[in-house]
Parts: structure tokens; C-alpha cells; sequence
């Protein structure tokens, strides 16, 4: 296997590990240290790509067939789907989400694990209250 084979199987193998925990919690509000370890260790994993090969390469890869088309419109639609169900919560907690909508829209999950890291944690400090 390639070094990139072994980052997107390391992905996948990832996503199911959260997938499993958040299937098997019976917690109503998810993690926020988890949410949180999950954008800074995706965050920093992106500045190295950026670092190492610029941001062009992001539009480029989209760009050239359809299949990054349709990666590239998954991404949006998955990430519009997120904020569509998460906004109203985030609302609820008095978070301005303005601000956020914006991280989200430059950083998609970057943003959007930031986003509902804060969000958990004021859920979980107000039920407390």
C-alpha cells in the first residue's frame, strides 16, 4: 500500500471508531472533548497538506472529472445537511452562529467539529445548571 492508501484506510478505519461510539452512546449530547481532539487533529493534519502542497491543489482536484465534481458537491451537501441540523441547536444555546456559519463555510469540518465541540459543551453546562 501506498502512503496515501494507508492515510484513507486510516480514515475510514477512524470514522467507523466514532460511527461505533456514537451508534453505541446513549448520552443526548455528544462529546465535546471528542468533537474538539476531532478539528484540532484534522485541522493540524490540514496545515500540513497546505504546508506541504498549497491550497490550489483542493480546486484542482475537484475540477478535473466527475467523480471530484460529485466529491466536491457531497462535501457541500453533507455540510449544508450538518448546519441545517445543528443551527437551530446552536441558536437555542444563545451561540451566534454567524461567526460560525462562516468557519464552517471556509473549513468545512474543521468548522463544523469547533462548531459542535462549543455547541456540546453548552448544552452539557446548561442541563447541569
Amino acid at each position: 500500500m501506498s502512503p496515501y492508501e494507508i492515510l484513507a484506510a486510516a480514515g475510514a478505519v477512524a470514522a467507523l471508531v466514532v460511527i461505533v461510539y456514537i451508534a453505541a452512546s446513549r448520552s443526548e449530547t455528544g462529546s465535546p472533548a471528542l468533537a474538539a481532539a476531532l478539528s484540532g487533529a484534522f485541522g493540524a493534519f490540514t496545515a500540513v497538506t497546505i504546508f506541504i502542497e498549497g491550497v490550489m491543489p483542493v480546486w484542482t482536484n475537484h475540477t478535473q472529472n466527475l467523480w471530484g465534481v460529485q466529491v466536491w458537491w457531497d462535501l457541500l451537501i453533507s455540510v449544508a445537511i450538518a448546519l441545517f441540523l445543528v443551527v437551530p441547536r446552536a441558536r437555542a444555546q444563545g451561540m451566534n452562529v454567524l461567526p460560525w456559519i462562516l468557519f464552517v463555510g471556509t473549513t468545512a469540518s474543521i468548522g463544523l467539529l469547533a462548531m459542535v465541540a462549543r455547541l456540546f459543551w453548552l448544552e452539557k453546562a446548561n442541563k447541569a445548571a
